[in-house]
């Protein structure tokens, strides 16, 4: 198989290539070259590890297009008093907010859209004090974006402060604190109202608004995440969740457009298309179920 794919440009792993492509995260890609569901250069590929060059064709098969088509995002306005991911003594993990009575989007969605909600992970979490926006999805692609080491997305929030804000602190919360040895990317940060700052991050440090905000001798009353990227809170009702609608992105680019193109095209026959009856043999695909309560 290897053999295949010797060129003169040095060969790349197809997982990496399959995530730098938008096609669907690292792990996925292994998930299904394991299952046989990758073909690169209309040759099979089953082999963990394999090395591609850089500009081949990759194509997957119409039961693998299907299983990430069926990846789900959603979005919740976290109440105050809910951590974000595992739970901790007397307090619930967010995911339990995730129930049928607490959908507040299009109807139509919980009939037609992927129904399951497991395999959810927390893309950026807020801790148990703050509230607003918070983003769980299936899509190890968005979750990349959205927390990956790299990632440029903005997160916007509102706090409430209280105490004196010099206009030389001010010039450090933009540009120049540490935060565990490590100076802090640029940040937007600008008087909303008498108590009420703004800020817009491009980085997600454990607990770094409230940090910023006690280095400068402010004390933080109030905590709100109200956008991710070029998704906004809106009018999302507390407490209340809906699903990442098909034509919303997080970036600004055509990159989920470009992804949604690549997994509709259909392969040239024999060259990875399928009836649509298979599905990886191994992998979270095959384990969805509705868990809506």
């Amino acid at each position: 198989m290897l053999g295949a794919f010797m060129e003169s440009k040095p060969l790349v792993r197809l997982s990496k290539i399959m995530a730098e492509r938008g096609i669907c995260s690292r792990r996925e890609a292994d998930v299904l070259i394991a299952a046989g569901q990758v073909f690169v250069d209309g040759l099979r590929v089953k082999e963990l590890g394999t090395k591609v060059p850089p500009d081949c064709k990759i194509e997957l098969s119409e039961a693998a297009k299907e299983d990430l088509a069926s990846q789900v995002t959603v979005l919740l306005n976290k109440p105050i008093g809910y951590v974000s991911a595992q739970p901790e003594k007397d307090y619930e993990p967010a995911i339990v907010l995730l129930t049928a009575e607490n959908y507040d989007g299009d109807p139509s969605r919980l009939e037609f859209e992927p129904r399951a909600l497991s395999g959810l992970a927390v893309a950026g979490r807020l801790d148990i004090d703050s509230q607003g926006l918070l983003v769980f999805t299936q899509d190890g692609t968005i979750a990349k974006q959205l927390i990956g080491e790299n990632t440029e997305v903005e997160k916007e929030y509102l706090v409430r402060v209280s105490g004196q804000l010099s206009s030389e602190d001010l010039k450090l919360l933009r540009f120049g604190l540490e935060l565990d040895g490590q100076k802090l990317k640029p940040a937007q940060v600008e008087w909303v109202n008498e108590d009420q700052l703004r800020f817009v991050l491009t980085e997600g440090k454990k607990r770094q608004v409230r940090r910023m905000c006690e280095a400068v001798g402010l004390r933080v009353l109030g905590l709100k995440r109200v956008r991710v990227g070029q998704i906004r809170l809106g009018k999302l009702p507390e407490g209340k969740w809906r699903f990442l609608d098909k034509g919303e992105s997080f970036v600004k680019t055509t990159f989920r457009k470009q992804t949604a193109d690549r997994r509709s095209s259909r392969p040239s026959p024999g060259r990875g298309g399928s009836t649509g009856t298979s599905k990886p043999s191994t992998s979270r695909f095959q384990e969805r179920k509705s868990r809506l309560r």
